[in-house]
């Protein structure tokens, strides 16, 4: 049997169908597994930024651009749409829905637009996840998606506070026609984990709460409702819409007598059926930061943040986002072995075979298992091939606004794409972001820069991402270690030629970081082709 399972492990070296095709992480049908963000507080963080991250998993838009600020007359209004996710390019309509208008803001903010809007010129970052939730509660009739609302909270807002009142203000007034989201909002002070439903198909608005996770603590959010008990009297550190108590009682998922649980009322189960608050992306990510705690896979809730047992850098979030569980009870090539004899001692070991690897394409899996049940299990990584992007965005309170804020991008496959910075004062950026990868195969879209050199490596993955995470090093070493000079440099040039030419700076560093990360992964895709001519 055993032979069979490392003849069936060896067609995965051939790659044909592994690199012709989209490779699909295996998860549940309908499970809404589709993000991950991780908060860490200025306390909490080793050199006192607050940290919000996101990785964008599914088949969401790659373009991105940057909008820059405006100033609007009084009677201007502005568009909301559905369907932007998957357009191909800024201008593409053809699958965008208009479902209404509201006046516009008077001055608008500059911000980055990605496929869910994450940074603005002020410092304010959004990372999100969607959290489903039930069913019932959602309203297509509502005006709002959640990545409409995340865009005019970037145009607007210079706080978390602000962007979490404006958008219930919004939802309440326009209505929310979205899925269960959770956003975690940031900026140089303080990161909130905000929670958001609809309130049915007959009623025109939401449902939401908000925790302010301590200046201490960090805090995930993985596709599952988190917030517990809600303390509304301590305004400074909960927030919570007026029907939030209603709401749950209107629709029988709360009596009003046992103690309130906002993840209970308005979760229900989750995709697995449990009525449980956490999976085993937050369970591993809580532990790996506090193991002190001894948090336990069988509660029922976990905290939704913990004190971390050392300060965390900006450099441990890229790891766990990273995460892959390699060498832990979730790893899924633990069962994936081969013997490999040494031919100067003559002796035989077991290894992790060098065609396996973390992201097994579905049909993959189920063949592995037909050879053999429970060779392979199913377990949801932090990093999934099916990423579009990813950011772990860093908001630094002393510096100013333009190289303080920074979001470290990845584009496709977080466990084996390197990030590059694109600042608070950049104001443009290169060519091939302004175009989407997902629809085609395109040598123009940034994201197949990255992506070719990605599939090849999944391959023979246990030969190849030596090579990838070196690649990965490399540029998260040049980041930190060059961030001090893009700091002091652009303050120097602010001093000496004012705001504009600063953030040219900024704007170039960006573009010759990211072009440099593209070269790299391209060199990278031609060395595994040419290691795959030489049979290895």
């Amino acid at each position: 049997m055993n032979k069979i399972v490392n003849l069936v492990l060896a067609l995965l070296i051939c790659g044909g169908p592994v690199i012709a095709q989209e490779i699909e992480y295996s998860q549940p049908v309908n499970s809404p597994e589709s993000c991950t963000s991780i908060m860490v507080g200025k306390k909490a963080s080793a050199d006192g930024s607050v940290i919000t991250s996101h990785t964008c998993d599914g088949n969401y838009r790659t373009w991105m651009d940057i909008i820059p600020g405006t100033t609007h007359n009084n009677d201007t209004t502005v568009a909301i749409y559905t369907g932007r996710m998957h357009t191909e390019y800024y201008n593409d309509q053809n699958r965008m829905e208009y479902k209404g208008s509201i006046p516009e803001a008077n001055t608008t903010y500059r911000y980055l637009n990605t496929a869910y809007p994450c940074l603005n010129e002020k410092q304010l970052g959004i990372g999100e996840t969607t959290i489903s939730g039930r069913k019932e509660l959602e309203n297509p009739k509502g005006m709002f998606v959640i990545e409409e609302l995340e865009k005019i909270a970037l145009q607007r807002c210079t706080t978390a506070r602000d962007a979490i009142r404006l958008i219930g203000e919004l939802v309440a007034k326009y209505g929310y026609g979205d899925s269960g989201e959770c956003l975690t909002i940031a900026d140089t002070r303080e990161v909130w984990h905000f929670e958001l439903f609809g309130e049915g198909p007959d009623k025109i608005g939401g449902v939401w709460a908000a925790v302010r996770i301590p200046d201490d603590h960090v805090g995930v959010s993985a596709n599952i409702p988190r917030i517990s008990t809600l303390n509304l009297k301590d305004k400074d550190n909960c927030m919570a819409s007026a029907n939030v108590y209603d709401v749950a009682r209107r629709l029988g998922y709360w009596d009003g007598k046992e103690p309130f649980k906002f993840w209970k009322a308005y979760a229900g189960a989750n995709y697995f059926g449990e009525p449980k608050s956490f999976s085993v992306r937050e369970y591993f990510i809580l532990n790996a930061l506090a193991p002190s705690l001894k948090l336990s896979f069988d509660q029922e809730e976990l905290p939704i943040s913990v004190k971390p047992d050392k300060p965390v850098n900006v450099t441990d979030v890229m790891a766990l986002l990273r995460q892959t569980y390699e060498g832990t009870e979730w790893d899924v090539t633990k069962n994936l072995k081969v013997a490999v004899k040494d031919k100067e001692t003559n002796t035989t070991d077991t290894i992790i075979s060098p065609a396996a690897n973390p992201w097994i394409p579905t049909d993959m899996i189920n063949m592995l298992n037909a050879v053999r049940e429970g060779t392979v299990t199913r377990n949801r990584l932090v990093a999934v091939p099916q990423c579009s992007y990813s950011t772990v965005i860093q908001l630094r309170s002393w510096l100013p606004d333009a190289v303080g804020g920074v979001v470290w991008m990845a584009l496709d496959n977080p466990g084996e794409s390197p990030r590059f910075p694109i600042f608070c004062g950049t104001t443009k950026l290169p060519e091939p972001f302004n175009i989407c990868g997902q629809h085609r195969h395109r040598d123009d879209a940034a994201i197949w820069k990255y992506r070719k050199a990605n599939k090849l490596a999944t391959v023979r993955w246990g030969l190849t991402k030596e090579f990838i995470n070196q690649g990965i090093a490399h540029f998260e070493e040049k980041g930190q270690a060059e961030m001090p000079f893009v700091e002091s440099r652009y303050q120097a040039i602010r001093a000496e030629k004012g705001d504009a030419a600063a953030n040219a700076f900024l704007t170039g560093y960006t573009a010759d970081f990211a072009g440099a990360t593209m070269q790299h992964w391209q060199n990278l895709a031609d060395e595994f082709w040419k290691m795959f001519a030489r049979g290895f």
